[in-house]
């Protein structure tokens, strides 16, 4: 017998071979199902990436962060500028220590806008101005020295008070003959008589004659700010220079 004969032979005697198990479909599910479960874990210890447009791959950062890579929250309302406070400018001149503009809160009066001016000067007449009177925005207070005649239409002075003239009806030069206010004369209060003047137009066309001089005629009231063709004929007819 040659050596490859006794091999075979050798095989054959031995123990037969073992089949291969053959795993049942419910197994197979199971495990797949083990699988599965395992890669779902391995990829939430992971970060979540994205493919760029030119197929480069980012990180995708978690939590609530803006572009600048900041996390985003409700901001500062401060910085946006909001909840700042109205001021109301004035032009405050005459016996004060330290004349010229002045900004104020609103509802400040008289005296306050004296007061930051630097107070009034030895020469000072206060009892010519109306110190409880509350400010307009844009107006030009003057406070007039002890002797010296107040200019006409000085707003800060109430009727009668003899720092402006007097109020409608009381003979003044403010109102003419015939009833009608005169705007080149007339103080505030006496403005405010016309249909559609409030404190603060009043106070805009007192300023405007004093910087411009007297009105020449009604009509040219439109070039004060705030009076339109509306209100110039709602007062023309109890109106005249």
């Amino acid at each position: 017998m040659t050596d490859l004969s006794a091999a075979a032979a050798s095989g054959s005697d031995g123990p037969p071979a073992r089949p291969l198990p053959v795993r049942s479909p419910r197994v197979r599910a199971a495990l797949g199902g083990v699988v599965v479960l395992a890669l779902l874990g391995v990829g939430a210890a992971v970060v979540a990436t994205v493919a760029t447009p030119g197929g480069e791959v980012v990180a995708v950062p978690t939590g609530s962060e803006g572009a600048g890579g900041g996390v985003l929250d409700g901001g500062d309302p401060s910085a946006a500028g909001f909840g700042e406070p109205p001021v109301v400018v004035l032009h405050v001149l005459g016996a004060v220590v330290e004349p010229g503009i002045v900004e104020l809160p609103p509802g400040s009066r008289v005296v306050d806008a004296i007061a930051a001016a630097g107070g009034p000067t030895d020469e000072a007449d206060l009892a010519a101005v109306n110190l409880a009177r509350v400010v307009v925005d844009g107006e030009q207070l003057r406070l007039p020295a002890v002797g010296e005649a107040p200019a006409a239409g000085v707003p800060g002075a109430g009727p009668g008070s003899g720092s402006g003239g007097a109020g409608p009806g009381s003979g003044s030069a403010s109102v003419a003959a015939d009833g009608r206010i005169n705007i080149n004369t007339a103080d505030a209060a006496g403005l405010e008589q016309l249909p559609g003047v409030g404190p603060a137009i009043a106070a805009r066309i007192i300023a405007w004659r004093e910087q411009n001089g007297p009105f020449r005629s009604v009509d040219e009231l439109t070039a004060v700010s705030g009076i339109g063709e509306k209100t110039l004929d709602g007062l023309r007819d109890q109106a005249t220079v």
